[in-house]
């Protein structure tokens, strides 16, 4: 029961501790609160300033004028605090006796009133100075940090308790203590329950900014949290797939997902396993990395998603998960600077690392496919197995591009295509014609010493086939 009560009131602690460098996250901006605190607490004193500058002096003619050096121990006091802030030297020690200073400083301005203007001690107790000490609890939220509020209002409560001790007690036969309101209010007389009431104030204004604070910063951690977590996921994942995540009303379910015209392509490198047997794990991995690196820019360019990694595969999507209007020829354009880059550029270790693409335009379903517990965001339906299939089917073709007969007549007369066949792709019975980017072939046979001469025989088997 105990600890439902404290968590309705405090509200829910996030378990375990925050990782390191989300607590040096929140570091910088607690010392960014510091930063402020310490140029309003200068504006408070530079008005103190200003207001006694320009107030009527009734006891100008008293021998000790202690409010001019309280003032001026005060603004010290600020100027070396906020250099301490920008330097960030203020460690907890440090902000704790900085809190009981300012405080204690205000409170002493206070307490000089009576010396000041020359009159009994219960003077300053009806000096409307008092409520700068709720402005100094209130100025502790900036740092969002909750133990120094309880610390400036723990301050504030001791030193006015003291402050009225002091008038109670300074004067034994003549304590001024009255029970008439307007007598408190017409004369120097103390009002007891109006005391009290002043101390009340200052410990409910302190626990209610303490719950918020605590509240908020709770909620803060756990949202600090979930965004690192999600900035983290979203490198495993694209950008765009993150935040359609993030952003979605409702949790995301498995089966969630919606039809859409879009363009997907298949990518793979040629020869990748030969690659692999000559490479060390490490000198892979930099190869790969490099590659990604590369061809990304390329995808990214054109407002292509990619939407999955699998070894050295890319399944890569328009107008799937981000709108486009021109994802066939945004597809293209992609495919096109993928074929040129990894066919012209030696990667560290690999040398070049020719790609395989296969492009295809139609209805595709995109959304979460698993378990609760375990999801996949992707993009599924017939029109992407096609896209699969051509992809692999550019090994018997002997290219590095083909292309369905949809996104052929999705891109108009954007690019010259040339027919190269049709096939029969395995899970369909009907026939797909497939055409492949003009000047592909003539492409292939620049590049013929690096594919081999037997690419161009399995081309023209397979043609007479088709």
């Amino acid at each position: 029961m105990l600890s439902g009560l404290r968590q309705f009131v405090f509200g829910e602690k996030i378990g375990g501790a925050l990782p390191e460098r989300v607590q040096e996250d929140i570091s910088r901006q607690q010392q960014e609160g510091e930063k402020l605190i310490g140029w309003v607490q200068l504006a408070l004193v530079l008005t103190f300033a200003t207001l006694y500058g320009i107030a009527p002096k009734t006891g100008e003619h008293a021998m000790v004028q202690p409010v001019p050096w309280a003032i001026s121990a005060y603004f010290l006091f600020t100027i070396v605090r906020l250099f301490a802030a920008y330097r960030n030297y203020l460690p907890n020690w440090l902000l704790i006796a900085s809190v009981i200073v300012d405080m204690g400083l205000l409170m002493f301005l206070m307490w000089s009133f009576h010396i000041q203007y020359e009159q009994p001690a219960s003077f300053y107790l009806k000096a409307p100075t008092l409520m700068y000490a709720f402005i100094f609890i209130a100025l502790r939220t900036l740092r969002f940090e909750p133990r120094y509020i309880v610390w400036a209002g723990i301050t504030a409560i001791i030193g006015w308790t003291a402050m009225v001790s002091y008038v109670l007690f300074a004067d034994p036969e003549n304590p001024m203590i009255t029970r008439d309101y307007v007598a408190y209010l017409t004369s120097n007389s103390v009002l007891i329950g109006a005391e009290v009431d002043k101390v009340i104030s200052m410990a409910a204004v302190t626990f209610i900014l303490f719950v918020a604070i605590l509240r908020a910063q709770r909620i803060l951690n756990r949202a600090v949290l979930d965004a690192t977590a999600a900035r983290d996921l979203s490198r495993f994942v694209s950008r765009e797939v993150a935040d359609r995540i993030t952003s979605s009303d409702q949790a995301v379910q498995p089966g969630d997902g919606e039809s859409r015209i879009g363009t997907v392509v298949f990518t793979d490198i040629e020869g990748f396993s030969t690659v692999s047997e000559k490479l060390t794990p490490q000198q892979l991995a930099e190869t790969l990395n490099e590659y990604f690196e590369a061809t990304c820019e390329i995808i990214d360019k054109h407002g292509g998603v990619i939407t999955q990694f699998q070894g050295d595969l890319m399944l890569i999507t328009f107008n799937a998960v981000t709108p486009d209007e021109n994802h066939a020829t945004n597809a293209m354009k992609t495919v096109i600077g993928i074929r040129d880059l990894t066919q012209k550029r030696k990667f560290c270790h690999g040398g070049r690392l020719p790609t395989r693409c296969g492009v295809n335009t139609g209805e595709i379903i995109v959304g979460a496919i698993g378990s609760k517990e375990r999801l996949c965001f992707t993009v599924h339906g017939d029109q992407v197995n096609v896209a699969a299939r051509l992809e692999q089917q550019n090994k018997q073709f002997g290219s590095y591009i083909l292309v369905g007969e949809n996104t052929v007549d999705a891109c108009g007369s954007e690019f010259e295509f040339t027919r190269v066949g049709e096939v029969t792709v395995r899970g369909r019975e009907t026939p797909t014609k497939i055409y492949t980017v003009k000047g592909e072939q003539e492409h292939d046979r620049q590049q013929a010493p690096a594919a081999g001469g037997k690419t161009g025989a399995r081309r023209k088997a397979h043609n007479r086939q088709a």
